[in-house]
């Protein structure tokens, strides 16, 4: 049995895992606020209040009379093990310096990134900036920790040296106040450590690292990130209020939240062969992870959020890319108060329809931009091809287009509370526009920073929890890449279970929802026209076993990689009624 703890930016979620007629369950959950802020000023009481309902909820004794969580179980009472993650207080913020803004600079950002980090700026002696303009900048921020980098091991030397000069000048302030020493990760040209020291010793506590680019052609970053890790802990968490005690309780090290949930998707993806996008969107921002095995790409939108940072959404996205969604004709100038609204009072939630579908458009643009920009960072093909048999819900259906996810991850409050599970899986698809096929899930009440904590000292249990509790199947999508005119058949699938068969035919501009009643997975076989490509190459067959989930199987011909909208606004808000009517939605708002 495992209590496990996420202490957020707010909130503070717990959960407990048991285990259940042989396999490990999420049995009970629970929350309190995170009180790392003013008054209270100790993390430790919110997690103890957390801790406390969720042993009135299971109804289980976790503490004993003088208050301490009893380890291991005994007599009825505690837990086998008391884990956390962390990302109260805002996180880990980063600054990354490096020599060249597409090679160095770029895995450094990658290394930050992939270590849970914000990375609240980046700096390349090529980002035409001014060193007068980059000092100013630095001066002007205030990161947890500086990563630097700078040459191939035996390579360029001087600028690299310029850039830990212009650090110094610099002498920018940690976050946690004047009186505290910034940490500097160096971990670039080996050759230079010793005139790094030279160049920041007085000014910084100085750490080294293995270089994140030795050779051009070759990113090296796991070393950089489990030092950023170990950096988090001993000069950022351990300054938080509380921190000491809460870290002295726990039964393995604190990890960084998003650090954590890259730590599980990586297993599920080894485990299952899946290629894994999950995304995360918030009130403030949006994490846009993209996993295959080991190789871990993450991304945070820092602007892009569904409350905080509606107005950046609205900027970036214009009055127009979110109007188009919706099926109501709102004047321009009232969807902006509407959304601007939303940035005013962050904390109310959509009450009408109306609100309802303004909401959901206005998260399909957010989810859009945060993917284009996750995409042109990644910019890896991570996709799979076939080896397709029944199964579990995530276990074995393998083949999808090359550059895709095979499994799309939603969680975040718009994805994860939508009134309809249909809407959830339309926004996945609208925003995302996957090719090929791809199964959708939710994370309903995002615990994958649990599981990945629970990774560390118990694989097994955290990847039954995973498959069995985190995820909801929404069903799949068969989304063909390939133009056609309006109309013209593009593919035929035929679902089967048993000796139940479907045929349907999917023509351009269509989109079907084929709900699949029962349980269990379901055989599809696809047979795409020619110059169409749904996975196995241009007019090529494809069988593939999916879970259909709580929504079905939804056959997308609105065209890829981009949706072919109609371009005039009457007729652009006809087909959007014709898509929301082919999911069944609840009914819309008057007009």
């Amino acid at each position: 049995m495992f209590a496990i703890t996420d202490c957020g930016s707010t909130t503070t979620k717990a959960i407990l895992v048991e285990k259940k007629d042989g396999v490990f369950r999420a049995t009970h959950r629970s929350h309190a606020p995170t009180t790392v802020e003013a008054p209270l000023e100790d993390i430790s009481i919110g997690v103890r209040q957390a801790m406390t309902d969720l042993q009135s909820a299971s109804g289980r004794p976790i503490f004993n009379d003088v208050g301490a969580i009893v380890r291991p179980v005994s007599a009825g009472r505690g837990v086998d093990a008391f884990l956390s993650t962390s990302s109260a207080g805002g996180g880990l913020q980063m600054a990354v310096i490096g020599l060249v803004g597409s090679l160095s600079t770029r895995a450094a950002r990658a290394a930050a990134l992939g270590a849970g980090a914000i990375v609240v700026d980046t700096l390349a002696f090529d980002d035409q900036r001014s060193p007068h303009e980059r000092i100013e900048r630095l001066r002007a921020l205030r990161p947890d920790i500086v990563l630097l980098v700078g040459g191939t091991d035996g390579g360029a030397e001087t600028q690299v040296v310029e850039l830990a000069e212009m650090l110094a000048a610099a002498s920018p302030s940690s976050r946690a106040g004047y009186s505290q020493r910034l940490p500097v990760l160096f971990a670039g040209n080996a050759a230079l450590r010793q005139t790094i020291n030279k160049s920041l010793g007085d000014h910084f506590d100085v750490f080294h690292e293995d270089n994140v680019l030795p050779q051009v052609d070759h990113q090296s970053l796991q070393a950089a990130r489990s030092r950023i890790h170990d950096l988090f802990l001993e000069h950022v968490m351990r300054r938080a209020p509380g921190f000491g005690s809460l870290s002295e309780t726990v039964d393995a090290p604190i990890l960084p939240t998003p650090f954590a949930v890259g730590r599980i998707l990586s297993a599920a993806s080894r485990l299952f062969h899946r290629t894994i996008t999950c995304v995360d969107i918030g009130g403030a921002t949006t994490d846009v992870f993209t996993v295959k095995g080991e190789q871990v790409e993450r991304t945070v939108s820092a602007n892009l959020g569904m409350s905080y940072s509606a107005a950046n959404v609205l900027r970036e996205a214009t009055t127009d890319g979110i109007a188009r969604w919706m099926t109501e004709a709102l004047p321009p100038r009232r969807l902006q108060d509407e959304i601007l609204g939303k940035a005013v009072r962050p904390t109310t939630l959509p009450v009408t329809a109306l609100e309802v579908s303004l909401e959901q458009a206005l998260a399909r643009e957010a989810l859009r931009l945060a993917l284009e920009a996750h995409r042109a960072f990644v910019q890896t093909d991570l996709g799979e091809r076939s080896g397709a048999a029944p199964g579990r819900a995530f276990a074995r259906a393998q083949e999808t287009t090359p550059g895709a996810p095979s499994l799309l991850i939603g969680s975040g409050g718009v994805l994860s509370h939508a009134p309809r599970p249909e809407q959830t899986a339309a926004m996945l698809i609208d925003a995302f526009l996957p090719t090929g096929v791809t199964e959708l899930a939710r994370d309903n009440f995002f615990i994958l920073p649990h599981l990945g904590a629970l990774l560390e000292v118990h694989p097994q249990a955290a990847v039954e929890v995973f498959e069995r509790d985190c995820l909801t199947p929404l069903g799949a999508c068969v989304a063909p890449l390939g133009s056609a005119k309006r109309q013209k058949k593009l593919l035929q699938v035929e679902l089967s279970r048993g000796s139940t068969r479907t045929a349907v035919e999917l023509r351009a501009g269509q989109l079907l929802r084929l709900e699949v009643p029962g349980d269990g997975p379901v055989r599809l076989r696809i047979s795409p026209e020619r110059g169409i490509d749904v996975g196995a190459g241009f007019g090529r067959r494809l069988e593939r076993w999916v879970d259909p989930g709580s929504v079905g199987v939804v056959l997308d011909g609105r065209g890829r990689p981009h949706i072919d909208w109609p371009t005039d606004p009457a007729a652009r808000r006809e087909a959007v009624i014709r898509w929301q009517d082919a999911w069944n939605p609840s009914p819309r708002a008057p007009q």
